[in-house]
Protein backbone atom coordinates (compact mmCIF):
# COMPACT_ATOMS: atom_id res chain seq x y z
CA UNK A 1 0.00 0.00 0.00
CA UNK A 2 2.96 2.43 0.72
CA UNK A 3 4.34 1.77 -2.34
CA UNK A 4 1.06 2.03 -4.56
CA UNK A 5 0.66 5.68 -2.73
CA UNK A 6 3.84 6.51 -3.96
CA UNK A 7 3.03 5.60 -7.50
CA UNK A 8 0.22 7.29 -6.98
CA UNK A 9 -2.72 4.96 -8.10
CA UNK A 10 -6.05 6.06 -6.61
CA UNK A 11 -7.76 2.26 -5.12
CA UNK A 12 -7.04 -1.25 -4.94
CA UNK A 13 -8.64 -4.21 -6.03
CA UNK A 14 -8.57 -6.97 -3.47
CA UNK A 15 -6.35 -9.61 -3.08
CA UNK A 16 -5.74 -12.28 -0.05
CA UNK A 17 -3.81 -10.14 2.05
CA UNK A 18 -6.26 -7.54 2.45
CA UNK A 19 -8.54 -7.22 6.13
CA UNK A 20 -11.34 -9.88 5.57
CA UNK A 21 -13.86 -7.78 7.78
CA UNK A 22 -15.33 -5.25 6.21
CA UNK A 23 -14.58 -2.43 9.09
CA UNK A 24 -10.98 -3.61 9.33
CA UNK A 25 -10.59 -3.48 5.35
CA UNK A 26 -11.69 0.08 5.16
CA UNK A 27 -9.76 1.47 8.17
CA UNK A 28 -7.01 -0.05 7.05
CA UNK A 29 -7.52 1.39 2.74
CA UNK A 30 -8.36 4.71 4.84
CA UNK A 31 -4.82 5.02 6.16
CA UNK A 32 -3.62 6.03 2.69
CA UNK A 33 -6.75 7.17 1.19
CA UNK A 34 -7.73 4.46 -1.13
CA UNK A 35 -11.04 3.45 -2.67
CA UNK A 36 -11.83 -0.14 -2.82
CA UNK A 37 -12.02 -0.75 -6.52
CA UNK A 38 -13.61 -4.03 -6.21
CA UNK A 39 -13.34 -7.77 -5.03
CA UNK A 40 -12.82 -11.13 -7.43
CA UNK A 41 -15.95 -13.29 -6.50
CA UNK A 42 -15.67 -17.21 -7.18
CA UNK A 43 -19.16 -18.20 -8.50
CA UNK A 44 -19.86 -21.67 -9.21
CA UNK A 45 -23.51 -20.76 -11.08
CA UNK A 46 -22.67 -23.04 -14.41
CA UNK A 47 -23.48 -26.44 -11.79
CA UNK A 48 -25.79 -24.65 -9.35
CA UNK A 49 -28.73 -22.34 -8.77
CA UNK A 50 -29.06 -18.54 -8.72
CA UNK A 51 -30.57 -19.20 -4.86
CA UNK A 52 -27.69 -20.72 -3.82
CA UNK A 53 -25.15 -18.40 -5.21
CA UNK A 54 -27.19 -15.41 -3.81
CA UNK A 55 -26.80 -17.12 -0.18
CA UNK A 56 -23.05 -17.42 -0.73
CA UNK A 57 -22.69 -13.87 -2.35
CA UNK A 58 -24.35 -11.88 0.91
CA UNK A 59 -21.28 -11.36 3.35
CA UNK A 60 -18.99 -10.51 0.14
CA UNK A 61 -21.33 -8.36 -1.10
CA UNK A 62 -21.88 -6.42 2.18
CA UNK A 63 -18.39 -5.93 2.41
CA UNK A 64 -17.76 -4.11 -0.97
CA UNK A 65 -20.85 -1.92 -0.80
CA UNK A 66 -19.77 -1.25 2.75
CA UNK A 67 -16.24 -0.18 1.20
CA UNK A 68 -17.76 1.94 -1.68
CA UNK A 69 -17.09 -0.43 -4.52
CA UNK A 70 -19.81 -0.70 -7.43
CA UNK A 71 -18.64 -3.16 -9.35
CA UNK A 72 -18.01 -6.85 -8.29
CA UNK A 73 -14.96 -8.74 -10.37
CA UNK A 74 -17.28 -12.63 -11.12
CA UNK A 75 -15.24 -15.40 -11.92
CA UNK A 76 -16.84 -18.62 -12.82
CA UNK A 77 -14.89 -21.28 -10.65
CA UNK A 78 -17.39 -24.24 -11.54
CA UNK A 79 -15.17 -26.87 -13.14
CA UNK A 80 -12.25 -24.53 -13.54
CA UNK A 81 -8.80 -25.65 -13.97
CA UNK A 82 -7.25 -22.42 -13.69
CA UNK A 83 -5.56 -23.67 -10.19
CA UNK A 84 -5.42 -27.14 -11.02
CA UNK A 85 -1.09 -27.84 -11.84
CA UNK A 86 -2.43 -31.24 -13.24
CA UNK A 87 -4.61 -30.18 -15.77
CA UNK A 88 -3.15 -29.06 -18.82
CA UNK A 89 -4.78 -25.63 -20.90
CA UNK A 90 -7.22 -27.62 -23.16
CA UNK A 91 -8.79 -29.29 -20.60
CA UNK A 92 -10.88 -26.32 -19.66
CA UNK A 93 -14.99 -27.02 -19.07
CA UNK A 94 -16.72 -26.11 -21.93
CA UNK A 95 -20.52 -25.96 -22.69
CA UNK A 96 -21.47 -28.00 -25.70
CA UNK A 97 -24.93 -26.91 -26.70
CA UNK A 98 -26.79 -24.00 -27.12
CA UNK A 99 -29.26 -25.50 -24.60
CA UNK A 100 -26.47 -24.96 -22.01
CA UNK A 101 -25.07 -21.80 -22.83
CA UNK A 102 -28.78 -20.48 -22.59
CA UNK A 103 -29.74 -22.07 -19.01
CA UNK A 104 -25.93 -20.43 -17.81
CA UNK A 105 -27.09 -17.20 -19.15
CA UNK A 106 -30.52 -16.88 -17.84
CA UNK A 107 -29.07 -17.67 -14.18
CA UNK A 108 -26.14 -15.14 -14.71
CA UNK A 109 -28.74 -12.68 -15.83
CA UNK A 110 -30.96 -13.40 -12.92
CA UNK A 111 -27.86 -12.60 -10.73
CA UNK A 112 -26.66 -9.90 -12.19
CA UNK A 113 -30.51 -8.30 -11.94
CA UNK A 114 -30.50 -9.21 -8.36
CA UNK A 115 -26.99 -7.44 -7.66
CA UNK A 116 -27.81 -4.42 -9.21
CA UNK A 117 -30.91 -4.27 -7.76
CA UNK A 118 -28.28 -3.74 -4.33
CA UNK A 119 -26.31 -1.19 -6.04
CA UNK A 120 -23.40 -3.42 -7.62
CA UNK A 121 -22.60 -4.49 -11.23
CA UNK A 122 -21.67 -7.93 -12.28
CA UNK A 123 -18.37 -7.42 -14.20
CA UNK A 124 -17.68 -10.94 -15.63
CA UNK A 125 -14.19 -11.98 -15.79
CA UNK A 126 -13.74 -13.70 -18.67
CA UNK A 127 -10.55 -15.98 -17.80
CA UNK A 128 -8.22 -18.70 -18.74
CA UNK A 129 -9.08 -22.12 -17.78
CA UNK A 130 -13.00 -21.24 -17.42
CA UNK A 131 -16.06 -22.16 -19.17
CA UNK A 132 -15.88 -18.22 -20.67
CA UNK A 133 -12.31 -18.12 -21.87
CA UNK A 134 -12.01 -17.84 -25.86
CA UNK A 135 -13.43 -14.59 -27.95
CA UNK A 136 -16.34 -16.72 -29.20
CA UNK A 137 -17.18 -17.62 -25.69
CA UNK A 138 -17.22 -13.90 -24.49
CA UNK A 139 -19.36 -13.26 -27.67
CA UNK A 140 -21.97 -16.02 -26.49
CA UNK A 141 -22.34 -14.50 -22.75
CA UNK A 142 -22.55 -10.95 -24.04
CA UNK A 143 -25.17 -12.00 -26.97
CA UNK A 144 -27.20 -14.08 -24.49
CA UNK A 145 -26.92 -12.36 -21.13
CA UNK A 146 -29.06 -8.94 -20.01
CA UNK A 147 -27.46 -5.62 -19.76
CA UNK A 148 -27.06 -6.11 -15.78
CA UNK A 149 -24.02 -8.48 -16.54
CA UNK A 150 -21.17 -6.22 -17.63
CA UNK A 151 -17.70 -7.16 -19.16
CA UNK A 152 -14.57 -6.96 -17.31
CA UNK A 153 -12.24 -6.86 -20.45
CA UNK A 154 -8.96 -8.44 -19.62
CA UNK A 155 -6.07 -7.58 -22.20
CA UNK A 156 -3.62 -10.33 -21.14
CA UNK A 157 -6.63 -12.97 -20.79
CA UNK A 158 -7.98 -12.23 -23.82
CA UNK A 159 -5.05 -11.90 -25.79
CA UNK A 160 -3.76 -15.72 -23.89
CA UNK A 161 -7.15 -16.87 -25.49
CA UNK A 162 -6.27 -16.25 -29.01
CA UNK A 163 -8.28 -12.61 -29.49
CA UNK A 164 -6.96 -9.14 -30.09
CA UNK A 165 -7.41 -7.21 -27.32
CA UNK A 166 -8.52 -3.72 -29.24
CA UNK A 167 -10.79 -5.97 -31.90
CA UNK A 168 -12.50 -7.89 -29.02
CA UNK A 169 -12.66 -4.68 -27.03
CA UNK A 170 -14.17 -2.52 -29.84
CA UNK A 171 -17.12 -5.57 -30.40
CA UNK A 172 -18.24 -5.18 -26.67
CA UNK A 173 -17.51 -1.56 -25.51
CA UNK A 174 -20.89 -0.98 -24.22
CA UNK A 175 -21.11 -4.00 -21.83
CA UNK A 176 -17.81 -3.08 -20.95
CA UNK A 177 -18.10 -1.96 -17.01
CA UNK A 178 -14.47 -2.87 -15.73
CA UNK A 179 -10.96 -2.85 -16.72
CA UNK A 180 -7.99 -5.18 -16.77
CA UNK A 181 -4.80 -4.46 -17.90
CA UNK A 182 -2.47 -7.07 -18.12
CA UNK A 183 0.40 -7.67 -20.57
CA UNK A 184 1.49 -10.79 -21.81
CA UNK A 185 4.79 -12.46 -23.35
CA UNK A 186 4.25 -14.04 -26.60
CA UNK A 187 6.75 -16.41 -26.40
CA UNK A 188 5.72 -17.93 -23.25
CA UNK A 189 2.21 -18.14 -24.11
CA UNK A 190 3.52 -20.39 -27.26
CA UNK A 191 5.13 -22.46 -24.89
CA UNK A 192 2.37 -23.02 -22.36
CA UNK A 193 0.36 -24.06 -25.75
CA UNK A 194 2.78 -26.38 -27.37
CA UNK A 195 3.66 -28.22 -23.99
CA UNK A 196 0.60 -28.34 -22.37
CA UNK A 197 1.18 -26.59 -19.71
CA UNK A 198 -1.43 -26.06 -16.89
CA UNK A 199 -2.56 -22.61 -16.33
CA UNK A 200 -0.64 -21.77 -13.37
CA UNK A 201 2.28 -23.15 -14.52
CA UNK A 202 1.88 -20.77 -17.43
CA UNK A 203 1.61 -18.09 -14.94
CA UNK A 204 4.22 -18.63 -13.01
CA UNK A 205 7.01 -19.27 -15.70
CA UNK A 206 6.00 -15.51 -16.61
CA UNK A 207 2.84 -15.63 -19.66
CA UNK A 208 1.72 -12.45 -17.83
CA UNK A 209 3.68 -9.10 -17.37
CA UNK A 210 2.71 -5.61 -16.35
CA UNK A 211 1.41 -3.10 -19.01
CA UNK A 212 4.20 -2.16 -21.50
CA UNK A 213 6.86 -4.88 -20.86
CA UNK A 214 5.03 -7.61 -23.54
CA UNK A 215 3.04 -8.03 -26.41
CA UNK A 216 0.17 -5.52 -26.39
CA UNK A 217 -0.14 -2.07 -27.62
CA UNK A 218 -2.08 -0.20 -25.31
CA UNK A 219 -2.37 2.92 -26.53
CA UNK A 220 -5.26 1.85 -29.00
CA UNK A 221 -6.92 0.42 -26.59
CA UNK A 222 -6.61 3.10 -23.55
CA UNK A 223 -7.80 5.58 -26.67
CA UNK A 224 -11.00 2.88 -27.21
CA UNK A 225 -12.00 3.23 -24.39
CA UNK A 226 -11.83 7.09 -23.71
CA UNK A 227 -13.87 7.14 -27.32
CA UNK A 228 -16.41 5.62 -25.95
CA UNK A 229 -16.79 7.52 -22.47
CA UNK A 230 -15.36 4.57 -20.45
CA UNK A 231 -15.78 5.49 -16.83
CA UNK A 232 -14.73 3.01 -14.80
CA UNK A 233 -11.48 1.73 -13.27
CA UNK A 234 -8.38 0.85 -15.08
CA UNK A 235 -6.46 -1.89 -12.67
CA UNK A 236 -2.84 -2.50 -13.75
CA UNK A 237 -2.30 -6.45 -13.04
CA UNK A 238 1.16 -6.77 -11.64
Amino acid sequence: LEEGKEIGYQGFELGNKFPKEKEALKAKLGEYGFECVSGWYSSFLAHGTVEEEIDRVSAHLDKLLYNGSNVMVYGECAGTIQGDRSKALYMRPKFTSDAQWQAYAEKVTKFGDWLLARGMRLAYHHHMGAYVETPEDVDMLMKLTGESVGLLFDTGHMTFAGGDALTELKKHINRVCHFHCKDVRSDIIKLARNRNWAFLDSVLNGAFTVPGDGAINFAPILQTLAENGYKGWLVVEA
